[in-house]
């Protein structure tokens, strides 16, 4: 029985986590364990069961909290950008990192282990609402408002997934509760304490699923862009079509065009998506809001993880980044994306001068803690819709899209005429516009270009380190080993 309560652990901690709901979206938390098994009532199996609209929107607002754990304030740009040429470890220490930056990752590695636990507590948040609200008869919750709460988890517990199948490969899928374990029920429990993997594909029936039974019911608007919108499914469902295969073109087009012809537009400075001032902006579309307030747990302290001359820090840029916004020509987003410092006497670095030394740029604010992170945002969108267009053949439609992101930032049109010329126009986009937003590493994934990208990184300094089977990380090892249904990565 030991086993089976470690696992459960991993799974299952939604009560020590439900939250109060907060009319900031990804801000306010506080915990419900204040609460009372008599406030929360109790069923004859002796578990807690939920029976009022402000319980329903605690734990939607759990849910919402979940995007503020380390997963997305710092593993978030470890995964995205680190593994890929945007950058390079940095700070020094804990060998997890480097262990994931030079792809010699195994399956003790500490990160990896922690953002599955994350992950997997963010899907059972979800699982909590999708089955229990339903249930709530309290008649100060709307009917509308009940669907709109469900909804809002399910696209969460999509993007979970969304997370968890790019990151791991074939994995659980969890659907359900795990319920309190008793003599009368381990036959039927046995099988959610120890769920098997399923193959991918599975995994993205279900992400589209989620999504497609949410669409009909969130809002096209909400008071910040904190909040799960229509034009956040719609980018999502964009992204997964890009990256499932086979890859459904058609279907990332559509859904561009769903947040395209939407309420959005792009700012008229980009360094408006990062200077602090114009949060929640016509370009986000998801957007996790912070407003420095520790205590409340609303400060964003991973801002420190990448921007400050106090200590070495992460995500330091790569010098194929640098050369390839200079390349370009590229002065406005090579600004805003990179901040340059004197670290002299503090440390030294084997890629770096001390002297000028670069910092990730996008998240600012270390200090006060109050640097949003855009998880969502329109401009990757339009590039999304110019690749859809040209794997379609219409190439010169694509042009249209991606000269959008280029003229913003005061560059001239793209002059590729031809299918391949703008398949690699656009990968030139997406590193220039999307760097350090957690997005490149999946993007050569999902095209099949990271082995013969990172080949080409620093000189060869990753020259054959990545194989295919390193597309995907390793099961954590300490899930396999509560586990027995789990099977680790090939490779691994």
């Amino acid at each position: 029985m030991k086993r089976k309560y470690l696992y459960l652990t991993l799974l299952v901690v939604s009560a020590a986590f439900i939250v109060s709901c907060s009319k900031t979206g990804l801000l306010n938390k506080e915990p419900l364990s204040q609460l009372t098994n008599s406030t929360l009532g109790k069923n004859t199996n002796d578990t807690v069961r939920f029976t009022t609209a402000a319980q329903a929107e605690a734990l939607l607002a759990t849910c919402y909290s979940d995007f503020r754990t380390e997963m997305y304030q710092l593993d978030l740009f470890v995964n995205g950008d680190m593994r890929s040429d945007n950058s390079y470890y940095g700070a020094e220490g804990n060998p997890d990192y480097p262990a994931i930056d030079n792809f010699t990752v195994n399956s003790t590695n500490g990160n990896i282990a922690r953002d599955w636990k994350d992950l997997y507590l963010m899907v059972n948040h979800a699982n909590t609402v999708i089955i229990n609200v339903p249930k709530i008869s309290d008649p100060s919750l709307t009917a509308s408002r009940q669907k709109q709460i469900v909804a809002e988890a399910q696209f969460i517990r999509a993007w979970a997934y969304f997370d968890l199948v790019r990151l791991y490969g074939n994995i659980p899928l969890v659907l359900n509760e795990v319920p309190a374990i008793n003599s009368n029920n381990i036959t039927q429990v046995y099988p959610i304490l120890y769920p098997p993997q399923v193959p991918s594909p599975k995994v993205y029936a279900q992400i589209i699923a989620d999504l497609q039974a949410a669409l009909p019911y969130v809002r096209v608007t909400a008071p910040n862009k904190g909040y799960v919108t229509k034009g956040a499914i719609y980018a999502l469902l964009a992204k997964v079509y890009a990256t499932m295969v086979p890859l459904d073109w058609n279907k990332v087009s559509e859904y561009s065009d769903s947040v395209i012809n939407g309420r959005y537009a792009l700012v008229s400075n980009y360094d408006y998506l990062w200077d602090g001032n114009h949060k929640n902006s016509s370009e986000a579309i998801l957007e996790i809001n912070y407003d420095g307030n520790w205590n409340a747990g609303t400060g964003d302290w991973g801002a420190s993880m990448f921007l400050g001359a106090d200590w070495k820090k992460f995500d330091t840029p790569s010098h194929a980044l640098v050369n390839a916004f200079l390349a370009a020509g590229d002065a406005v987003r090579f600004k805003s994306s990179i901040n340059w410092q004197d670290v002299s006497g503090i440390w030294t670095d084997k890629h770096w001068s001390s002297n000028q030394y670069p910092f990730s740029n996008k998240i600012r604010d270390y200090q006060s803690g109050t640097s949003d992170i855009i998880l969502l945002r329109l401009a990757e969108i339009l590039l999304l819709k110019a690749e859809a267009l040209n794997d379609l053949g219409q190439t010169a439609q694509a042009a249209m899209y991606i000269n959008q992101v280029r003229n913003r930032v005061g560059l001239p049109n793209t002059t590729a005429n031809t299918q391949i010329a703008m398949r690699s126009a656009i990968e030139d986009e997406r590193f220039l516009e999307l760097a350090f937003e957690g997005k490149r590493w999946f993007y050569l994934v999902r095209t099949d270009r990271a082995v013969e990208v990172m080949d080409k990184v620093e000189n060869g300094l990753y020259k054959g380190r990545v194989s295919k089977y390193k597309y995907v990380y390793p099961i954590p090892q300490e899930q396999i080993d509560l586990n027995p249904n789990l099977k680790q990565n090939p490779g691994y």
